[in-house]
């Protein structure tokens, strides 16, 4: 599956624009990131079933709860030390600080959602379990808050992949491989910032109390999946069942295989990122699990 092949929102119409819509609704950050364009594009009839079955993972207080602690712990890891900026330290004018803002505050919405979808897809389409432990049921259930994450993001938009790879920092860009995540992609409008932050945040990512945090992250993702109360139905099985074919089944497995590695080493970084700008999200809001 060709990642580079995707389908934009403004490209996206009918059906196809209706859930990109619902997606940005439902995940409360205005964009559609590029597992879903990537979709669209080469499983679209496959991404229409499995955002039914996906949906309702990310409508719940619970979903709402693992979010804040997902970044409550993240941020934990870097407390001490984080970089914090404003226009003149990182050479960007006032306007241009405000556009970098509520891109990042988009990005630290995503982070968490992202992480569930990679972890719950890549289980799923592998035969695993999910909601083996389930906990309190009326959190389970009960409706994702409405002040939480509404509307305070901006639309990203992001350089080609080429154009960012040339303006990346030399070891960042060494460090990537055939694809420049989108979060690069944004930054590098703003290479000024991504210098310096990239200084600063790297080596405290390669540090002892964020890689113990990003784990313990990680693990909250798990948990929150094993308390799930139903079981999306995107198994192998399931799908074989409404039809899918062998090979659709297994495109989309090595997809979310690719995703699951990239994914659990960039995603978390985006409340970092968020945070040295003051575009981090809620902390200590509600608790999980309950």
């Amino acid at each position: 599956m060709d990642r580079s092949k995707q389908v934009y929102e403004a490209d996206a119409s009918g059906w196809q624009r209706g859930l990109y819509d619902d997606v940005e609704a439902t995940l409360r950050a205005p964009t559609v990131n590029s597992i879903w364009r990537i979709q669209m594009h080469h499983v679209p009839e496959f991404l229409r079933y499995a955002w039914g079955q996906i949906k309702p993972v990310y409508q719940t207080r619970e979903f709402a709860a693992f979010s804040v602690a997902y970044r409550d712990t993240l941020l934990s890891g870097v407390d001490d030390g984080l970089p914090r900026y404003d226009p003149a330290s990182v050479d960007v004018s006032p306007s241009a600080f405000t556009e970098l803002r509520g891109q990042l505050a988009t990005f630290d919405a995503v982070s968490p959602r992202l992480i569930v979808l990679f972890k719950l897809m890549y289980r799923l389409l592998n035969g695993r379990s999910v909601g083996s432990d389930a906990g309190d049921a009326s959190a389970a259930t009960a409706p994702f808050p409405e002040w939480l994450d509404d509307g305070r993001g901006r639309p990203p938009t992001m350089l080609s992949q080429d154009d960012a790879r040339a303006v990346l920092p030399e070891d960042l860009e060494a460090s990537l491989g055939d694809m420049v995540p989108s979060i690069y992609r944004v930054l590098a409008q703003w290479p000024s910032y991504l210098e310096r932050a990239w200084t600063d945040l790297e080596p405290m990512f390669r540090g002892e109390p964020y890689v113990a945090a990003q784990t313990d992250a990680l693990e909250l993702a798990d948990t929150f999946l094993d308390r799930l109360p139903y079981t999306p139905r995107v198994d192998p099985d399931a799908l074989t069942e409404m039809g899918f074919d062998d090979e659709t089944i297994s495109e989309v497995q090595d997809l979310y295989e690719t995703f699951i590695d990239v994914g659990t080493r960039v995603v978390p970084r985006l409340p970092v990122f968020a945070a040295t700008v003051d575009a981090a999200g809620e902390r200590d809001a509600l608790t999980f699990p309950e």
